[in-house]
């Protein structure tokens, strides 16, 4: 679909210069699209907010709603729940090419079974919770760094002159509101820390590569799953530990303050 988007703007934009009439004025060609392509796990593809296309994917997800901003064209949208680095690296890698202009993507909470976590704490005993948290933090400092790098190599040789946007995760819970379930703020907080945790070892990966980090943790504050205004859905919803829609549209203005327009220039 890429090579369409240009052709047809190339189309209009050499109508528009060529002498169709002699005494018309020189008209300037308009700037070209934008070519975006969305990558990433289940924050990238919008679960949570049916309905649904395949892989779970949602009009509410961020690559949706930046859609049409700073002239940004979306061109191609596989971001899949569920997916993993090594999933995204072997089916959602074929969506970029030489014409790509702007790249997201949002992976690695899969990849630490972050939400087995999660459902420890809230769900067993402390000790449970404890081992959970210990175990995932095992994944995010051990195992995580070098996935990360594998897949944003990948991502790099295969969109070699776009600029990446690596999304990060917010913390689920708002321990100022007092227990949730079987966790109790302390255990919240420790979630947090790991979600912390995990956003920084994302960061420090997307920056050896170039890419831009968009951290979202202040745009969550004080909407956990467990305060009055949740932007986080919880317990007996489908879309469990995922944004509502409006933390989706916090996704979006996150991604769309942090992008510089002149980033987006060839």
């Amino acid at each position: 679909m890429k090579r369409t988007l240009r052709s047809m703007w190339s189309a209009i934009a050499l109508a528009l210069v060529i002498p169709g009439a002699a005494l018309a004025p020189a008209t300037a060609a308009p700037p070209a699209p934008v070519v975006y392509d969305a990558l990433g796990d289940s924050y990238g593809s919008g679960y949570g907010v049916p309905p649904y296309l395949e892989c779970g994917r949602s009009d509410a997800a961020y690559a949706v709603q930046i859609d049409g901003r700073m002239r940004i064209a979306l061109d191609d949208f596989v971001a899949c729940s569920g997916a993993t680095t090594t999933s995204l690296r072997a089916t959602q890698l074929d969506a970029l090419d030489e014409d790509t202009d702007l790249v997201t993507v949002s992976i690695g909470g899969n990849d630490i079974l972050w939400a087995y976590a999660v459902v420890s704490c809230v769900g067993t005993s402390d000790e449970q919770c404890a081992a959970g948290i210990a175990q995932t933090r095992h994944m995010i400092t051990d195992v995580l760094p070098g996935l990360l790098d594998d897949t944003y190599t990948e991502i790099r040789a295969a969109a070699p002159d776009a600029h990446v946007v690596v999304t990060g995760y917010p913390r689920l819970f708002s321990p100022e509101f007092g227990d949730y379930l079987h966790a109790s703020p302390s255990e919240q907080q420790a979630m947090n820390d790991g979600a912390d945790l995990l956003n920084a070892v994302i960061a420090e990966a997307a920056a050896a590569h170039g890419f831009q980090f968009v951290d979202v943790t202040k745009r969550f504050v004080g909407h956990g799953l467990n305060s009055d205004d949740p932007w986080i859905l919880g317990v007996g919803d489908p879309g469990l530990f995922h944004p509502n829609a409006a933390g989706y549209e916090a996704y979006a203005a996150a991604v769309t303050a942090a992008i510089n327009p002149r980033d987006l220039r060839r």
